[in-house]
C-alpha cells in the first residue's frame, strides 16, 4: 500500500507518521483487513486533517498571545444585572431604553451563553482517568474520607436487588458528597469505619455512621465510569405544596426538600424518575434535596382524587337511601370533606349518576344578564394535572405591554376595579369594544359602545375561533374578540379585560402573555358587611336595583372556590376585595411592577 497523503503542509505531520507506522506494521497487527482499511482511511481524510489544523491554530495562538484566554466566564449573569439596572432608566432615557432591548435579543444572549460555556470549558469531553496496570481479576478500590459534622453527609444508600450488595443510591448536589467529587451514584461501599457492611441492610450501615464520631472512612468499589452528570439549568414554580415530614413516599426525610405552591424550584438533577433534586430560587444553601417528580407527583393526585371520588359515590348513594332526594332539601357534604375539593356538594359525584338526578339535588342562580361561557360543562374537565411548570424571568417590553386579566367569580367586584382603574388613566388603560349581532339602539355609535357586524359574520368568527368569550342574550350574540385584545398590545397601551375563568384557555399564550390577577372575595362575615355597607348593588338582579341576598352572598363563595380549583396555578397574583381602595391601590402596584420588574412566566412563552 503506498502513502498519498500530502507532505507539503497541508495534512498534519504526526497523523502521517501515523500512518505510515501503521503501513510498516500491518502484518504484524492483529486486527482484520476491514479495520485497517477504516482506520487508514480515516487517518488520511481531510476531515480530520482540517480539524487538527484548527486544533494546532488555536494552541499556537494561545501561545503566542495570552489575551485569547476568556477574561470572565458570566457574561450573562453581568447582562442580566445590567439589565435590571437598566430597567429603572429606559423611561427616561432613549440611549438605555436601546441598551435594553438591545440585550434583550435572543441572538445576543445566544452569543453570551455560548462565550460562557467556552470559557467554562463545558465543551471539553469528561473521559474516565486510566487506570495503572494491575491484574485483570482485581478490583480498584478507594477510600474515601468525610469528616462528620452536623451537616448531612448528602447521599443515601439502598440495596441492589441482583446481588444484594449495598450501594450508593443518589448523590445529593451541593451536599458533602458531592462536593468531594469521590462518591459517586452507584459505587459499592465494602466498609464503613473499618467495619464490613456484607450481608448488612441499609438500615445498619446508617446506625454505624449515627454512632461515628469525627471521620468517616467509606472503602469503596467505583461503579462502572459514566460521563459526569451536569447540573440542569431548569426554573420551575410549584403548583403545590410539599412538606417532607408528614408524606409517606420520600426515602429519605432528611434529603427533602419542603416547600409552598408558587415557589421556584432550581431542579438541579432529573436522573430519579420519581425524585428530583432541586433547590429553592434564590437559597444560599447550595445543598439541593429530593422532591417528588412530575409524573411521581401526578400519580399521587390522581389517586387522591380517585380516593376522593369513591368517598363521594358513598355519600350520594347513602344520601339517596336515606331519603334526600326528591325530599325538595338539599345536602352539602361536611367541611371536612370539601377541605380537597371545594366544589360545593357532590357535584363530580352526582354527574356520575346522570343530570336528571342532579337537577333534583342542586339549585343554582343564573348570576350574569350576559354569559359569556361555551360550554359549563368544560369547568369539570381538567385535563391537565397542574404539578411544576417551567418558568424564566419575562424583562417588561415598554412597546408591548402585557394585558391585565382580571378573575373572580360574579359579583365580587371586578367590573368596578376596571371601571376604576380606567378612570384614573384613561390614556393608559384600555378594554377591548366587545361584538354584538344586535341593530344599534338611538344614540350607539358602532366601535365605540359595540362593534354592530351581523349574526352571520359573528357566527363565522366565532367557528374560526377568534373570539375570546361569546353568548347569546335575548336572541343577540354579544362577545369579545381576541384581535380587539392584541390590537390593543400592539398599540401600546395596557389592556385591562374582565372575562369569563374559561376564557383564560384561550388568552394565556405566548402572543398575549397575559398578568392574570384574580380577585377573591373574603370570607361571609366581611363579604355581607361591606357589601351592605357601601350600598352595593346585586349583580344577580337584572335592573341592578338591590342588593344583595345572602344567598347570593354564598354562590359567590361557592363559584370562588371552583374557580380557584380549576385555575389557581395560573394566577399570577391574588387580591383579596375585602376594602375596595386597598384592592384598587394594590391593583395599580401589580401594574408598575408589570412595567419596571422582570417577572417569572411560563418557560414557553420564550421559546
Amino acid at each position: 500500500m503506498s502513502i498519498t497523503m500530502e507532505q507539503n503542509g497541508v495534512f498534519d505531520p504526526a497523523l502521517a507518521g501515523l500512518l505510515e507506522s501503521l503501513v510498516g506494521s500491518r502484518d504484524a497487527i492483529s486486527a482484520s483487513k476491514e479495520e485497517l482499511d477504516f482506520l487508514s482511511n480515516l487517518l488520511q481524510s481531510k476531515e480530520l486533517h482540517a480539524l487538527f489544523k484548527v486544533y494546532n491554530s488555536i494552541v499556537d495562538r494561545v501561545h503566542d498571545d495570552r489575551r485569547c484566554s476568556p477574561v470572565l466566564s458570566s457574561s450573562m449573569q453581568i447582562t442580566l444585572d445590567v439589565m435590571e439596572v437598566l430597567l429603572p432608566r429606559i423611561s427616561l432615557s432613549d440611549t438605555s431604553r436601546q441598551l435594553f432591548q438591545l440585550l434583550q435579543n435572543p441572538h445576543i444572549q445566544g452569543l453570551l451563553c455560548a462565550h460562557d460555556a467556552v470559557a467554562q470549558k463545558d465543551y471539553l469531553p469528561r473521559l474516565p482517568e486510566i487506570p495503572q496496570e494491575m491484574d485483570e481479576d482485581e478490583e480498584t478500590i478507594k477510600i474515601v474520607q468525610l469528616v462528620k459534622s452536623t451537616e448531612p453527609l448528602g447521599a443515601t444508600i439502598k440495596t441492589d436487588e441482583e446481588n444484594g450488595k449495598i450501594i450508593i443510591a443518589r448523590v445529593m448536589h451541593g451536599g458533602a458528597a458531592d462536593r468531594s467529587g469521590l462518591i459517586n451514584v452507584g459505587d459499592e461501599v465494602c466498609e464503613v469505619n473499618g467495619i464490613n457492611v456484607e450481608g448488612k441492610s441499609p438500615a445498619d450501615v446508617l446506625q454505624i455512621l449515627q454512632h461515628s464520631e469525627g471521620t468517616i472512612t467509606f472503602k469503596l468499589i467505583p461503579a462502572d465510569p459514566k460521563s459526569g452528570a451536569r447540573e440542569s439549568k431548569m426554573k420551575v414554580r410549584a403548583h403545590f405544596d410539599f412538606n417532607t415530614d408528614v408524606d409517606p413516599y420520600i426515602p429519605c426525610k432528611e434529603a427533602g426538600l419542603s416547600f409552598s405552591k408558587g415557589e421556584v424550584l432550581h431542579i438541579v438533577s432529573q436522573d430519579d424518575p420519581y425524585w428530583w433534586q432541586a433547590r429553592k430560587e434564590g437559597d444560599r444553601n447550595m445543598r439541593a434535596g429530593l422532591i417528588p417528580s412530575k409524573a411521581l407527583q401526578e400519580r399521587k393526585i390522581i389517586h387522591e382524587r380517585l380516593s376522593m371520588a369513591d368517598q363521594k359515590k358513598k355519600w350520594v348513594m347513602d344520601t339517596i337511601n336515606g331519603g334526600c332526594i326528591g325530599g325538595g332539601g338539599m345536602t352539602c357534604l361536611p367541611d371536612r370533606s370539601i377541605a380537597k375539593d371545594p366544589l360545593c356538594g357532590s357535584l363530580a359525584a352526582l354527574n356520575d349518576l346522570g343530570e336528571d338526578m342532579a337537577s333534583e339535588c342542586l339549585v343554582r342562580t343564573r348570576v350574569k344578564k350576559v354569559i359569556y361561557d361555551a360550554a359549563e360543562s368544560d369547568d369539570y374537565d381538567r385535563e391537565d394535572i397542574a404539578t411544576y411548570e417551567e418558568v424564566v424571568k419575562l424583562y417588561p417590553r415598554p412597546e408591548f405591554p402585557r394585558p391585565i386579566v382580571l378573575i373572580g367569580p360574579p359579583g365580587v367586584g371586578r367590573n368596578e376595579l376596571k371601571r376604576r382603574i380606567m378612570e384614573l388613566n384613561p390614556d393608559k388603560y384600555h378594554t377591548p369594544v366587545p361584538h354584538t349581532s344586535r341593530s344599534p339602539r338611538p344614540g350607539e355609535v358602532n366601535g365605540k359602545e359595540y362593534n354592530f357586524v351581523s349574526r352571520e359574520l359573528m357566527e363565522e368568527q366565532i367557528a374560526r375561533g377568534e373570539f375570546l368569550e361569546f353568548g347569546e342574550y335575548k336572541g343577540n350574540l354579544y362577545g369579545t374578540s381576541l384581535e380587539s385584545v392584541k390590537s390593543i398590545i400592539r398599540s401600546g397601551l395596557t389592556c385591562i379585560i374582565n372575562p369569563h375563568y374559561q376564557a383564560l384557555k384561550m388568552l394565556r399564550t405566548p402572543d398575549i402573555k397575559p398578568y392574570i390577577i384574580y380577585i377573591k372575595p373574603p370570607p361571609f362575615d366581611v363579604l355581607k358587611s361591606t357589601r351592605n355597607g357601601a350600598f352595593a348593588m346585586s349583580t344577580f338582579d337584572e335592573t341592578n336595583s338591590r342588593g344583595f341576598t345572602d344567598d347570593e352572598f354564598n354562590e359567590i363563595l361557592r363559584s370562588s372556590k371552583r374557580i380557584e380549583f380549576l385555575y389557581d396555578h395560573w394566577f399570577d397574583e391574588i387580591i383579596v376585595n375585602d376594602d375596595f381602595k386597598l384592592a384598587l391601590e394594590q391593583l395599580l402596584e401589580a401594574d408598575h411592577k408589570l412595567k419596571t420588574e422582570p417577572l417569572w412566566a411560563p418557560a414557553s412563552w420564550l421559546q
